[in-house]
């Protein structure tokens, strides 16, 4: 699958998409004046993001050195090795028994799925897809499914805007307020059907006690209340909850809202820091542009389908066995639904190859759609020009 082009074309919401719809294994390479990320997927699953010009807090060594995994003495040791075997820092690590291999596969994971999100903030750059094998080690990572990345990028988008008026920047410290928080409630055994969708989502059970939005007092929000000891700053509560920036910052937030913690804003040269969160309108706008033509596509699916099993059922009649509709208004209802749907694989198309295709039978030879699709309900195919590399007429052939 040749897939190349610029991010003004094609979002990384868009590529993702279309990666994880067609299940594809190879590397994803983006680019940017600022940043080289390689993405690996496995049959349309992320298993690996590698960053060429990670921030050094970003590595994982650093990530488990803030977090207070492993001090300091232990990876300048770990490195030093790493120089003369060439092996895995993680292989290293654990070998020595410096971490456990539950702490370097849950900070890998978090590596990844950081590198990830921060993509969806990039306005500008390329991309190049490389179809082929791919290694990764399946007791280190979970494969990432392309359509919950972007799920969680819409929940991101939605609460990172009412999260960053209150935690606005890194450097911020709190003040404890009020009583303790009360002991965390026993977990109940699992009896199966609604309580193991619960778990599923994230404790939904939690959140039915809570008032509000962002009222819910969960096991995030009793990890980070325990290490927003005074002068601790909101950075060095991310590094140690080892729950990445947005799930500690909306943690924070909820036990600001609900009166546990009273922000502390920066002074003097701290007020210069990092913004936290993503650029949430070029998010939104690449997300929402995705996931709508992802809708779109499910409802032209669905009502082709649906029209042809009524029409068969119901409109259509065989003649010297061809076959021809006895109401024609019916037959123009599934032309404009089956032309949507060409209309589709020609974007798909598109987007692999960077043109339109010469005729419609490439869309045949590119498994896209079938010659049936191609000509249904006519008996001819659709009529198709392409007028230039971006430009095509489709219209119903005259019968």
């Amino acid at each position: 699958m040749a897939l190349k082009g610029t991010l003004k074309d094609f979002g990384i919401a868009d590529i993702f998409q279309l990666i994880g719809h067609q299940t594809k294994t190879g590397v994803l390479h983006l680019a940017s004046k600022e940043e080289e990320v390689h993405i690996a997927f496995s049959n349309g699953n992320i298993v690996r993001a590698d960053s060429a010009s990670r921030r050094r807090r970003d590595l994982l060594g650093t990530m488990l050195v803030n977090a207070a995994v492993l001090p300091q003495k232990r990876l300048e040791e770990a490195l030093e090795v790493q120089k003369r075997t060439l092996q895995r820092l993680g292989d290293i690590l654990v070998e020595k028994g410096f971490i456990s291999r539950e702490q370097l596969k849950e900070t890998y994971q978090l590596q990844v799925s950081e590198t990830i999100y921060r993509l969806f903030g990039w306005k500008t750059g390329t991309y190049e897809f490389e179809q082929g094998a791919v290694e990764f080690d399946p007791a280190l990572i979970s494969p990432i499914r392309s359509d919950g990345i972007l799920m969680e990028g819409f929940r991101r988008v939605d609460e990172w805007p009412a999260i960053r008026k209150v935690i606005s920047s890194p450097a911020m410290t709190f003040t404890r307020k009020g009583d303790p928080l009360p002991p965390e409630p026993a977990e109940r055994p699992s009896a199966g059907g609604d309580d193991d969708l619960d778990a599923a989502f994230g404790g939904m059970e939690e959140k039915r006690h809570g008032k509000g939005e962002f009222a819910t007092l969960g096991r995030n929000e009793r990890k980070v209340y325990a290490l927003a000891e005074a002068g601790r700053s909101v950075q060095q509560i991310i590094d140690l909850s080892r729950l990445g920036e947005f799930e500690a910052c909306k943690a924070l937030l909820n036990l600001v809202n609900s009166n546990r913690l009273e922000p502390v804003a920066p002074s003097g040269r701290e007020k210069k820091g990092e913004v936290l969160g993503l650029s949430a309108i070029s998010l939104r706008e690449r997300l929402s542009s995705a996931v709508t033509r992802l809708g779109m596509t499910a409802v032209v699916v669905g009502v082709v389908l649906g029209l042809a099993w009524l029409l068969d059922a119901q409109q259509v009649a065989s003649v010297g066995g061809a076959r021809t509709f006895t109401d024609l208004a019916g037959q123009h209802l599934v032309a404009t639904s089956e032309a949507a749907r060409i209309d589709t694989a020609l974007a798909v198309y598109r987007l692999e190859k960077g043109e339109y295709p010469r005729t419609l039978d490439e869309l045949e030879r590119a498994g896209l759609l079938s010659q049936r699709e191609l000509r249904y309900p006519f008996a001819e195919s659709y009529y198709y020009r392409r007028s230039g590399p971006q430009e095509y007429v489709l219209l119903p052939p005259i019968e």
